[in-house]
C-alpha cells in the first residue's frame, strides 16, 4: 500500500504565498515523476507542475514565474512553492507520483486526496 498525503493548503490573500508538501509512504521501491494538479469548481483537473526523478521541471503557462516545484528524494516528498497568488489559483490541489512498489514490474500513478487552496481578500 502506498499513500500520498498533502499538506499546506489554506486561505491566503491575493499576492500572498503558500507552500504545499506531499509525502509518499508505504512499500515504495522507486518514484519517477512527481507533480501537482489542481481542480477548480466546475473545471477539469489540470497539470500545474511536474518534476522528474532527475530534477527536470515543467509548468503550466498560467503559473510560470510564480510557482516552483521541488522534491526531496530522500524523504519521498514533493513541494510546491506558490507566490503572487491570484483568486484564479483557487482550487483543490492534488499530488501525483509514478511509484513502483516492491514486487511491481512497472510504476503506476498514485494520487493524494487533495488540499484546498483559497485565494481571497
Amino acid at each position: 500500500q502506498v499513500q500520498l498525503v498533502e499538506s499546506g493548503g489554506g486561505l491566503v490573500q491575493p499576492g500572498g504565498s503558500l507552500r504545499l508538501s506531499c509525502a509518499a509512504s508505504g512499500s515504495i521501491f522507486s518514484i519517477n515523476a512527481m507533480g501537482w494538479y489542481r481542480q477548480a469548481p466546475g473545471k477539469e483537473r489540470e497539470l500545474v507542475a511536474a518534476i522528474s526523478s532527475g530534477g527536470s521541471t515543467n509548468y503550466a503557462d498560467s503559473v510560470k514565474g510564480r510557482y516552483t516545484i521541488s522534491r526531496d528524494n530522500a524523504k519521498n516528498t514533493v513541494y510546491l512553492q506558490m507566490n503572487s497568488l491570484k483568486p484564479e489559483d483557487t482550487a483543490v490541489y492534488y499530488c501525483n507520483a509514478d511509484i513502483k512498489r516492491y514486487g511491481d514490474s512497472l510504476p503506476r500513478p498514485c494520487w493524494g486526496k487533495g488540499t484546498l487552496v483559497t485565494v481571497s481578500s
